[in-house]
């Protein structure tokens, strides 16, 4: 099969290219001589191109597209948001049509329905969050409505969506170094207590659900792929953590109040146009003081979706290859 992925370049989309290019040519969109070299050292090949203006041409002969690029950052302008995230996935589509792509994979995300509530055992019937206060989970519903609507089976084109949740594991350029930054610059602090539930995504499990999704799944469905274990939020990310021989404090925050504190530090940087990021965001913030569990049976229903590596497994060999860093040092 011939595969062509975007965001490559990426944790997620760079975990895509390593795998299926063991069975597969893929060639990944590349802006950078930077990305250039990180596609190529995953076995894929870069195609100068950027998300939003992807010349039909550049895929005619690819079977596959699979769409893992997007803006996620925390705080920023909707106007960037959406550019990135909804124009920049409706003109793919548009050019995977032209070229007579085959199959559209959406790599989405239970934030797409995130619109500051608690999730307990959600599945797909969860409705889009179209009204979002957050960006980032607002057009990641628009752009998600895209691609189920742009399925054409009597045009012989089938496009779906796998949606993750707190996808980690080896390669992570997100969760973990993140934290650790927060607990090295005594920045970090439980919410709550850290006792809310959540389902989490080893990146391969994502991978797995991904390649399932090449052959299986219905146009115009929407999965959710997850290691299909639920854990506290403070039991997670000690776990993830300590696979770094770091150690979390024990500091704890009333959700609600910072929750505020990130409101109104996020109308102070809107209000005098600041580009830095600022020291709270809501969304981060209301996402971890909320539970997320979720229901995967659709996908093993539909895809035959089974993780391929339990949470406790994926901590260990987490542990090992930095125990192999460190003899290495």
């Amino acid at each position: 099969m011939k595969i062509f992925i975007t965001g490559a370049s990426g944790f997620v989309g760079g975990a895509l290219a390593k795998s299926l290019s063991k069975d597969h040519t893929v060639l990944a969109m590349s802006r950078s001589e930077r990305s250039d070299t990180l596609i190529k050292e995953n076995g894929a090949t870069p195609v100068r191109c950027s998300l939003g203006t992807i010349d039909p041409g550049l895929l005619e002969g690819i079977d596959a597209v699979i769409h893992a690029a997007a803006k996620v950052e925390e705080f920023g302008r909707f106007k960037d948001f959406w550019t990135i995230n909804v124009e920049g996935t409706k003109q793919l589509l548009d050019a995977a049509k032209h070229a007579a792509v085959s199959r559209f994979i959406h790599i989405g995300t239970e934030a797409s329905v995130f619109h500051g509530q608690h999730m307990h055992e959600i599945d797909e019937t969860e409705p889009l969050a179209f009204k979002s206060p957050y960006a980032y989970s607002r057009t990641k519903a628009y752009a998600e409505e895209a691609v189920l609507a742009a399925n054409e089976p009597k045009a012989g084109f089938t496009a779906l969506s796998i949606r993750p949740r707190l996808v980690w594991g080896p390669g992570d350029t997100t969760v973990l170094p993140a934290i650790a930054a927060m607990v090295s610059e005594g920045k970090f602090m439980w919410l709550d207590g850290g006792h809310m539930l959540t389902s989490s995504t080893h990146i391969d499990n994502l991978v797995h659900g991904v390649t399932l999704a090449l052959t299986k799944g219905a146009g115009g469905e929407a999965y959710f792929v997850t290691d299909d274990e639920n854990r506290t939020m403070r039991g997670f990310l000690t776990a993830l953590l300590a696979t770094q021989n770091i150690t979390i404090p024990d500091k704890s925050a009333p959700g609600w109040m910072v929750s505020i504190a990130a409101r109104l530090f996020e109308a102070i940087w809107h209000l005098l146009l600041l580009k830095s990021m600022p020291p709270l965001t809501r969304f981060p913030v209301d996402m971890t003081r909320r539970e997320c569990t979720i229901v995967i049976d659709k996908a093993k229903t539909e895809l035959g979706y089974i993780p391929v590596i339990a949470v406790s497994d994926g901590m260990k060999a987490l542990a090992a290859a930095q125990a192999r860093a460190k003899s290495r040092a």
